[in-house]
């Protein structure tokens, strides 16, 4: 049974836009995905591009605004997924060419 988190994509991406907008410069993209975790359970996968001066520079003030901005804004258990947060500088995201962090 798929949790209800698929068919909310557009308060999940209105959310990641606030994300983005309340963030920049230091946040350049966030992604998602919808899948289950390594013990079987629903969770959201969180890819977020950094700006290299961020990355380097302000890592432990960002991540924490990323997460509890995303956390504020959507309702995981009710989306019945659990979220993960993943983060990349550009230059990691230019070097590994990842499509799905595109």
């Amino acid at each position: 049974m798929l949790p209800p988190a698929v068919s909310k994509d557009s308060e999940i991406q209105a959310a990641i836009d606030e994300v983005e907008r309340d963030l920049a410069p230091d946040v350049v993209r966030i992604r998602y995905g919808i899948a289950e975790d390594w013990s079987g359970e629903w969770a959201i996968f969180f890819r977020i591009v950094l700006t290299d001066e961020a990355a380097r520079h302000r890592l432990r003030e960002v991540v924490p605004k990323v997460s509890s901005g995303l956390s504020r804004r959507l309702d995981y258990p009710v989306m019945g997924v659990f979220p993960y947060h993943n983060f990349r500088s550009v230059s990691e995201q230019e070097a590994l060419q990842e499509p799905a962090w595109a």
